[in-house]
């Protein structure tokens, strides 16, 4: 494959699997406006987060069997289809109730980008390629968590929260056309599974028994769901109890977002070069234990914010090496079924994901310590997972 082929290719597939974490990323600094301009409570606002999320992981299971089936392209056009559509709902939304499902449409779109994006470097690529690749492609569709919070916070200045999502509509399109435009299938016919819903079934049972596919795909949910806690909560902890602006929170959340990027070209570097996938992932989780830890105790005993800031710089990094690495082992085995794998695990990632924001919502709105609590717990069940299931 030639570099101009392997570029173009990272930077379609990256923003396909990167708009969904923009979509989330770029309104959480207008969550606390849009929950008193919709005259409504913030669980309630934080209720649709906690439903895109949950929306992506259903989605995933719908899509990603089908598209071993019809191939990767036309499940993908259709999603964009119906994330455009969702979008622009959103920013008619005349209430929460309403926003919320708008939310939920939006999150099955999405749900086919991240979905198929996995799936195609499936096909295209094999073994510490194939993680070189993952980690190439956060490089891509880790811009969103730099960009969205801080072109959010600027829109913000400049229009309502509204105008956010019509911006997430244009995204959609652009999407749209550039897979028009550029991107073949993945998937030749002679590759494709018929399309039979006892086949679908007993691929998904025969994954949920493999031992080594759910320790990477649990250990790269758990790990998720640490950095998602802090996605959920951050927005309130570090502007209501730290009191930063929502333009000061962009930038903090951009800086976690480029530690992501930073470590996961590390991480590409690294692989092959005498350090393997699995010894990467194992010390990335460690040091995401070690930094939770530290976000928890720094929340408990009320710590200065340059401390907080430091160990969730620390936790949320890693996630570009657990990602990479933890979906390569994963799917590298499951060359004939790499849609439904790849639904599996976005299924696992994102319902874990929301379970943990839900029961950090149960301690109250803002609250840093549950924040801290969940991110350590969830990071060091993260570790267990890959250590224990063997």
């Amino acid at each position: 494959m030639s570099g101009t082929r392997r570029l173009w290719l990272a930077l379609v597939l990256g923003s396909l699997s990167g708009f969904a974490p923009l979509t989330i990323d770029m309104y959480l600094p207008a969550l606390p406006g849009m929950a008193r301009d919709l005259h409504t409570s913030v669980p309630m606002v934080q209720l649709s987060l906690t439903v895109f999320v949950i929306g992506l992981a259903l989605g995933q299971v719908l899509v990603g069997p089908l598209s071993d089936t019809w191939g990767r392209r036309r499940p993908l056009l259709g999603g964009l289809l119906v994330y455009v559509a969702g979008s622009l709902c959103c920013a008619a939304a005349p209430n929460a109730g309403l926003l919320v499902g708008a939310r939920a449409l939006q999150s099955l779109g999405a749900a086919a980008g991240i979905v198929l994006a996995r799936a195609s470097v499936r096909d295209l690529f094999e073994g510490p390629a194939m993680t070189r690749f993952f980690s190439t492609i956060m490089l891509v569709n880790g811009l969103a968590p730099i960009l969205a919070p801080v072109a959010g916070g600027q829109l913000l200045r400049l229009a309502g929260w509204r105008v956010l999502f019509v911006v997430l509509a244009g995204v959609g399109v652009v999407l749209l056309v550039a897979v028009l435009a550029g991107l073949p299938e993945s998937l030749p016919p002679e590759r494709r599974r018929p399309a039979h819903l006892g086949g679908t079934l007993r691929s998904m049972a025969g994954l949920l028994t493999d031992r080594a596919y759910l320790r990477y795909v649990l250990a790269a949910a758990l790990m998720f769901a640490a950095v998602f806690a802090y996605i959920s909560g951050s927005s309130f902890v570090l502007q209501n109890a730290y009191g930063l602006s929502a333009q000061q929170f962009s930038l903090v959340f951009g800086a976690n977002g480029l530690g992501i990027v930073l470590l996961a070209q590390v991480n590409g570097w690294l692989v092959g070069r005498g350090h393997t996938a699995h010894a990467l992932l194992r010390a990335a989780l460690a040091v995401a234990v070690t930094a939770a830890a530290g976000v928890l105790l720094s929340t408990a005993t009320h710590a200065p914010l340059p401390v907080v800031l430091v160990c969730l710089f620390a936790v949320v990094s890693m996630l570009g090496v657990v990602l990479a690495d933890a979906t390569s082992l994963a799917l590298g085995p499951h060359a004939a079924t790499a849609g439904a794998a790849s639904s599996l695990q976005g299924l696992l990632q994102f319902l874990v994901g929301g379970i943990a924001a839900s029961a950090m919502g149960l301690a109250g709105p803002g609250s840093a310590l549950a924040m801290g609590v969940t991110m350590f717990t969830c990071a060091a069940s993260a570790l267990a997972t890959l250590r224990l299931l063997r």
